[in-house]
């Protein structure tokens, strides 16, 4: 039997308790160390083997997506907060699942069941080949039409269809924006409303509540904001 060491990241005393109880009542957990902070957790990661890191959101110092976007090798991450905001954020890091507060102990089992088997391979739509390198094959008027990523500005949902607008042209295809959303590359896409994602290097100018891409507008969504800002700032120069 695999045994995954972890660490907890926690600022709040009993909610540490919790996690340190359920933990070591698991066979295959083995708990290393608490961390009331994520400055300290930077230490420990760097001298000790972490698999699993159990990560709120709100930490003094460093914010919990802060810490994600920080670290160069990222163990398996369940997230432990209590807000909903950041359950479409944390899932930008592949994180292995979100646990809201307070945690039920069947709840906490059936996330830490997850480590147990390897990631399955994205379930792809109907609509969509699978993705090979730098490109996908989308269903739009009943043929397949290659959208390579690099050209992709934004993508809108449509409720039950998607319009993915390239430098070139516009194409819908039957496909929920979430689905079309695990099939791009993280670290060129970036979802900053419920409708919208976009391409990071296509992002011209930006306000507090809307991006501009090739002269279009796009909304910001008051949950996808905190995250943008921070990844626009990072690219920002004084």
């Amino acid at each position: 039997m695999q045994v995954f060491k972890c660490i907890v990241i926690e600022d709040e005393p009993l909610a540490a308790d919790v996690l340190q109880d359920y933990i070591a009542a698991i066979p295959f957990l083995q708990l290393t160390q608490i961390y009331p902070d994520a400055i300290k957790a930077f230490e420990g990661l760097h001298e000790n083997t972490t698999d699993v890191i159990f990560l709120d959101m709100h930490l003094p110092k460093l914010h919990g997506l802060d810490f994600l976007k920080a670290l160069a090798n990222l163990p398996q991450v369940i997230i432990t907060t209590a807000y909903h905001d950041f359950a479409l954020q944390g899932y930008d890091y592949s994180v292995v699942d979100y646990l809201l507060k307070p945690i039920e102990f069947e709840r906490f089992l059936k996330a830490v069941n997850k480590l147990n088997t390897p990631n399955p391979l994205i379930k792809q739509p109907a609509s969509v080949l699978s993705p090979q390198n730098d490109h996908l094959f989308l269903n739009s008027n009943n043929k397949k039409v290659r959208v390579y990523f690099k050209d992709i500005l934004f993508i809108e949902s449509m409720k039950e269809y998607v319009e993915i607008t390239t430098t070139e042209k516009s194409i819908v295809t039957n496909m929920q924006l979430g689905e079309i959303e695990e099939l791009l590359p993280r670290s060129a896409f970036i979802r900053i409303h419920r409708s919208f994602v976009v391409a990071k290097d296509k992002i011209e100018a930006y306000t507090a509540t809307t991006v501009e891409i090739n002269k279009h507008i796009i909304p910001i969504g008051r949950s996808y904001k905190e995250t943008l800002m921070h990844v626009l700032a990072a690219t920002t120069k004084l």
